[in-house]
C-alpha cells in the first residue's frame, strides 16, 4: 500500500443533475462493487469495469447506468471500482489486475448468495476498463497478489468478455498516452511494453470476446487496439465478434450514443451472449 495512502474523491462532472450524473472517483483506496440486481435473474453474471485513463474510473455513465440496461435484461450486474496503478501501490502496474481478479472470483464465490451459475460469469470494460477486462482475460492465471481465503481458490478466468472501445495495447504510436504513463510510466523498457500489451498475450485459453469501437474514436485508435486485439484472437482461434461503427466516437457508454450507430452496442453484447447461452433471453422463452 503506498504511504500515505490515496484520500478518495467523488467528482460529479454533470452540469444537469437533475437530468443526469457524472461522478468519477479519484483517488481510490479500497476497491469496491456495488451489485446490481435484476428482478428476473437469469443466472448470468458480469463484472463492469468502467473507463477513466486509469487516472479515475467512471462511477455512471459506464458503471451504472450500463449495469441498470443489463440488470433490465436478467444480469446480476458487478460494478467494480478499481484502484490505478498510478497511485503508488506496491504492485504498480498489476493493481488493476489484482482487484479485478479478486472480484471475480468473488462473484463465484457468492454464486448461491445471489442465484448465479459459476460458469456463466463475464467482464465487460470501458476504454482503459476494457485494458482491465483484457488483462483478466490474458492474465486470470498470473499471481499477482497472494492468496488469504477460500475465495481466493475460485478461477478468475471469466466465461465472456465484452470490450468496449478498450484500451488494449502500450505500444506505440498506437497507446493512449495517458492510460500507458499511468500503468507504466513515462518511460517504460520495451519488455514491459510488450508485458502489458494484451494483443501480445492472447492465447487459445481466453475466454471468447465481443468488441465494439467507432471509426471515429480519437482517443484510443480503433485499429492498433480494438482491431489488433480481435485478430489476436482470431489467431489464437477464440471466437470473437468484432463491430466497428461508423460513428460513435469515445466514452460514450450508454446516454452519449443516442442518435449514433454506436447506440446498437447493448443489443448486439446481449444476442451475442443470448447465442452463446451465457444470458437467457426472456422475450425468446417459451
Amino acid at each position: 500500500m503506498p504511504s500515505p495512502a490515496p484520500v478518495l474523491q467523488i467528482t460529479e462532472r454533470s452540469s444537469d443533475t437533475a437530468r443526469f450524473n457524472d461522478r468519477i472517483a479519484v483517488n481510490v483506496a479500497e476497491p469496491l462493487m456495488t451489485v446490481i440486481r435484476p428482478r428476473k435473474p437469469d443466472g448470468s453474471a458480469v463484472l463492469i469495469a468502467p473507463g477513466g485513463g486509469y487516472r479515475w474510473v467512471v462511477i455512471d455513465k459506464e458503471g451504472l447506468e450500463t449495469a441498470s440496461r443489463m440488470a433490465d435484461a436478467g444480469i446480476t450486474v458487478f460494478v467494480l471500482r478499481y484502484r490505478s496503478p498510478g497511485d503508488g501501490w506496491r504492485a504498480g502496474p498489476d493493481t488493476p489486475l489484482q482487484d479485478a481478479q479478486r472480484a471475480i472470483r468473488t462473484i463465484r464465490a457468492k454464486a448461491s448468495d445471489y442465484a448465479l451459475k459459476p460458469d456463466r460469469v463475464g467482464v465487460l470494460g470501458f476504454s482503459a476498463g476494457g485494458h482491465v477486462a483484457a488483462s483478466l482475460a490474458t492474465r486470470f492465471n498470473a499471481t499477482v497478489y497472494p492468496f488469504t481465503d477460500a475465495t481466493d481458490h475460485q478461477s478468475a478466468r471469466p466465461d465472456f468478455v465484452g470490450l468496449m472501445y478498450p484500451v488494449i495495447t502500450m505500444a506505440q504510436p498506437g497507446a493512449h498516452p495517458g492510460s500507458r504513463e499511468r500503468l507504466l510510466g513515462a518511460t517504460p523498457s520495451a519488455a514491459l511494453v510488450d508485458a502489458y500489451s494484451c494483443e501480445t498475450l492472447v492465447s487459445a485459453d481466453t475466454p471468447p470476446t465481443f468488441i465494439a469501437a467507432s471509426a471515429d474514436d480519437d482517443v484510443v485508435p480503433t485499429q492498433a487496439n480494438s482491431v489488433a486485439m480481435y485478430k489476436a484472437l482470431l489467431a489464437a482461434k477464440v471466437p470473437a465478434e468484432l463491430h466497428i461503427f461508423e460513428e460513435g466516437g469515445h466514452g460514450y457508454g450508454l446516454r452519449l450514443a443516442k442518435g449514433k450507430p454506436a447506440a446498437a452496442w447493448p443489443d448486439l453484447f446481449l444476442h451475442w451472449g443470448y447465442r452463446h447461452n451465457w444470458f437467457q433471453d426472456a422475450a425468446a422463452a417459451p
